[in-house]
């Protein structure tokens, strides 16, 4: 992966791990502060995660008899995006991340009692966490990264509270590692694997494709960035389902609910999409203003200033609010959980192609500057949010 590359896809140096003042298009008037987990990439090959977490809101180390978490809990996303409480039942969603979380299962479990959901333990055969071998020779830790672990299993806990998790330690950020572990999930039999990394894009991304992400009947999501627009692997591979983000907020709607771009800010944060230079446009996709592969396929929550509640306690303080799309794709993950296995031999990212109906519109909002939906929400597809987010789990069967 060329230094032209990332650059490329808004990856620079200025968007490192520093913090940044925020104005989101969900709250226009004020500003909210946030933090980058994972550094941005310092050499070629190597991918950063997608998590952002909130750092105007103090951490909650403990809660009192009345304190709940800041931010969304499984019963706002369950509300918001009308997903079954009772569905996915021993179905695995697999997390594929770099670098280990000593924490992750202890985090978990205080996750899942806080909002009721039933016990997720290697003990009860629930939790499940491995390295890229499929051992238990875990490696070396790291804070950036276990918080995006956190934020992975609390968000696939959120949408799918019945569903096995699986956890995929790589043993780096580099791309061959972490497509080793997808290629591990998917040999130990999941038929849902989230991936919430991202780097900018280059000609062999066709050939980590076939690698890495080409397995029929298996439902991959990936990130499609958070440096607003601009186009990052592995959202942009043709077998996959690239998830866009949103800010969510409570409204006297129906539904109860309503959403945006998360758009761009003074921090340069939003959802990636855009137009790849390198993928092939996958025949389901037929927007008009890209010849090639075009991101986002569709879209939850991610903004962090209406972000969610995550549980951390390696070298982080406990509750504290989380964004990103590192948020969206493990709770998309979830929701084709939700939804059933795919066919055999199906690319599960076809599916919402064919029930653009079933999904939530969003409409508002853009996440840079360009002349067209690429990067601007309207009616049908776009860039941003791709064809919607979740009104249930329809759009995500065949």
């Amino acid at each position: 992966m060329s230094a032209a590359a990332l650059i490329t896809a808004g990856l620079a140096a200025s968007h490192s791990a520093a913090f940044a003042t925020t104005a989101t298009a969900s709250s226009p008037a004020s500003t909210v502060s946030t933090h980058r987990l994972c550094s941005q990439p310092s050499k070629p090959g190597y991918m950063a995660c997608q998590a952002v977490v909130r750092t105007d809101l103090k951490a909650q180390k403990t809660l009192g008899r009345h304190d709940a978490p800041k931010g969304f809990g499984p019963a706002d996303l369950q509300a918001a995006y009308n997903l079954p409480k009772d569905g996915g039942k021993g179905a695995t969603v697999a997390i594929v991340d770099a670098n280990d979380d000593p924490n992750a299962e202890k985090d978990l479990a205080a996750y899942r009692s806080q909002y009721g959901l039933p016990e997720c333990s290697t003990s009860n055969g629930c939790f499940k966490k491995i390295d890229q071998d499929g051992g238990s020779k875990y490696p070396t830790p790291d804070a950036g990264w276990a918080g995006e672990i956190s934020l992975d299993v609390d968000m696939v806990s959120a949408a799918c509270p019945q569903c096995h998790i699986l956890l995929v330690e790589a043993k780096s950020a580099n791309m061959d590692d972490l497509g080793a572990a997808v290629n591990q999930a998917v040999k130990q039999g999941a038929k849902y694997v989230s991936n919430s990394y991202g780097g900018g894009e280059e000609a062999a991304d066709t050939q980590a494709d076939d690698k890495y992400f080409k397995h029929p009947g298996v439902a991959i999501t990936v990130s499609s960035g958070d440096s607003g627009y601009g186009t990052e692997y592995p959202a942009a591979s043709q077998y996959v389902t690239a998830v866009g983000g949103t800010s969510l907020k409570k409204d006297g709607s129906t539904r109860g609910y309503s959403e945006s771009v998360w758009g761009t800010s003074a921090g340069g944060e939003g959802a990636g999409s855009g137009c790849s230079q390198f993928d092939a446009k996958p025949s389901w996709q037929k927007d008009t203003s890209c010849t090639k592969r075009s991101v986002a396929d569709v879209a939850a929550v991610a903004d962090p200033a209406t972000g969610l509640a995550v549980y951390d306690t390696y070298q982080a303080s406990g509750w504290n609010v989380y964004g990103g799309t590192s948020a969206s794709s493990p709770f998309i993950a979830g929701v084709y959980a939700l939804a059933g296995a795919p066919g055999a031999n199906d690319v599960p990212a076809s599916y919402p192609y064919a029930h653009p109906d079933k999904l939530n519109d969003v409409t508002d909002g853009s996440n840079g500057s360009c002349s067209d939906y690429l990067c601007k929400a309207g009616k049908g597809y776009d860039g941003p949010t791709g064809l919607g987010t979740p009104n249930g789990v329809a759009a995500f069967t065949k």
